[in-house]
């Protein structure tokens, strides 16, 4: 079976290339991407969850990078209110890591390249913790601290987004589609995919992007089969999850013995988010796994700080990631650049590789990637993501918390819990679940965690969600409070619901 011929084939569907595919479906090229697993099922779902620009990243002179990132979350913040909304982070002193006129100096810069009156985001400043409310859950050899803005995301919904945007756009998203081999000819790719069914496609695209984040280097050497001369450093990052460990809505950046910093953040209401560790990684970037040593250094990262000490028997839940990022030699992790690195090549039909980068620049790295594409084809529209905000992220003046109050006073049948959330997970696409309800058994049935069917269509229907784990793990952290009669009565559902969307799709020729 073959499908049309594309402009561009994108291969792989986390935040890169979702956010390519996003901005050259806009141009008005035609594209087609391709994800073997789900959006975002890998890196892009396992991160610290931050837009920001990156305060540690001062110390190694990434100026530009950080000036970069910390203009892009300017943007994020308006094109996406309801999944990206600020957060404040508060810096407990220790004198003898890092010196008191070392860290406002760079607070000073961040806030300078930020933009001191950035949305909604305040300065720095210092605090006495024996006042303020962060002060409380602090061992009390802490007096001293310092406070300054960023900003939290849902990063698997912001994956998605992208590629729903994409897809509304006019391209086509192709989830549980593996890229098998790429062939190259002078003037485009003559490409095979395969579907969790085992069904084979061709497709010819003019030009192939690679943006496989971990499988960058094993893609150029075993699909495409093209010579290189790139090399990734595959870092393992941990994070741990634990009962709520203070009360308030700020975040903490925790200063290490071994100069690296570790963050404890308010995550879903009833818990505390703690990481991430950067461990170099050899083995297969899919299934990466926290171990012993990285969960012991998480608590005891966070008890270095906390009245409460946290145990490993504390953990509720545990993810890791694999950051694919460029080998400059560097030897520590943790000081690897997070900048990224676009690389065309022209030896026939061209190809784009895209190394590195992170959440909060990849809208940039998506507009540089179609700016040096642009050439290749004539008459593209200029580039436009900047302002353009993202499916449900319309609401007006950006402003999240009007938008939810109008939506929940308007149905004072949805559970408060229920609303804020439906409202921060789809912003004004939200209104789609619940056009046609006016009690909550319209709703349907409920699976647990306040999940109901009409949720659970939307995901399958418009969000190319799967399965349970789909839905629980990357599309919402329902996981967490869900139990495991109801994740297997979820499983079934879309199963079925998934089976009945396939045999609708299939013409009856090919049935």
């Amino acid at each position: 079976m073959s499908l049309p011929d594309v402009d561009l084939l994108v291969v792989g569907g986390g935040i890169n290339g979702v956010a390519i595919a996003r901005d050259a479906a806009g141009r008005g090229l035609s594209v087609l991407l391709c994800e073997r697993d789900d959006i975002a099922s890998h890196t892009s779902s396992a991160s610290t969850k931050l837009i920001h620009g990156g305060l540690r990243y001062l110390e190694q002179f990434e100026f530009a990078l950080v000036g970069k990132a910390l203009a892009e979350r300017k943007r994020l913040l308006r094109m996406a209110p309801h999944i990206i909304w600020p957060l404040r982070f508060v810096l407990p002193h220790q004198p003898h890591l890092r010196p008191a006129w070392m860290i406002r100096i760079g607070l000073f810069l961040y806030d300078r390249l930020g933009g001191r009156r950035g949305r909604g985001l305040p300065g720095s400043r210092s605090v006495n913790l024996r006042k303020h409310i962060t002060g409380r859950p602090l061992r009390d050899d802490f007096i001293h601290g310092f406070v300054y803005s960023d900003a939290w995301v849902q990063d698997a919904r912001l994956a998605v987004l992208n590629a729903m945007d994409a897809a509304e756009r006019g391209a086509t998203v192709l989830t549980r589609t593996a890229c098998v081999s790429a062939r190259r000819a002078e003037q485009a790719w003559d490409v095979r995919l395969r579907g969790a069914d085992g069904v084979s496609r061709q497709v010819r695209a003019r030009v192939l992007i690679n943006a496989t984040g971990p499988w960058a280097v094993r893609f150029l050497d075993q699909v495409a089969q093209v010579p290189h001369r790139h090399s990734l450093r595959l870092i393992k990052g941990s994070h741990i999850v634990v009962p709520r460990l203070f009360e308030h809505d700020h975040a903490y950046i925790f200063q290490q013995p071994d100069r690296r910093i570790v963050f404890a953040i308010p995550y879903e209401h009833d818990y505390t988010l703690i990481g991430t560790t950067d461990v170099d990684y050899r083995a297969d970037p899919s299934a990466p796994h926290i171990d012993e040593a990285e969960t012991q250094y998480l608590c005891e990262a966070a008890s270095r700080y906390f009245k409460r000490a946290i145990q490993a028997s504390d953990v509720v839940w545990t993810y890791s990631g694999v950051r694919p990022l460029l080998d400059d030699e560097s030897d520590a992790a943790s000081e690897i650049t997070r900048d990224y690195l676009l690389t065309l090549d022209r030896e026939g039909a061209p190809l784009l590789n895209v190394f590195g980068g992170k959440l909060t620049t990849a809208r940039k790295l998506a507009e540089e990637a179609c700016d040096r594409l642009a050439p290749l084809f004539g008459g593209l529209r200029p580039a436009w993501t900047g302002t353009a905000p993202l499916p449900g992220g319309d609401l007006p003046d950006a402003d999240f918390d009007a938008f939810h109050e109008d939506f929940s006073l308007r149905r004072p049948w949805l559970p408060d819990a229920l609303a804020l959330r439906l409202c921060r997970n789809y912003g004004s696409r939200a209104l789609r679940i619940v056009e046609s309800c006016s009690h909550l058994q319209d709703l349907g049935e409920c699976f647990g965690a306040d999940l109901y069917t009409a949720e659970v269509d939307y995901l399958v229907d418009c969000e190319w969600a799967r399965s349970a784990d789909d839905i629980l793990w990357r599309r919402s952290k329902l996981g967490l409070r869900i139990d495991a009669a109801g994740a297997m009565q979820l499983q079934g559902y879309v199963a079925r619901r998934v089976a009945g969307r396939v045999d609708a799709d299939v013409p009856a020729e090919d049935a």
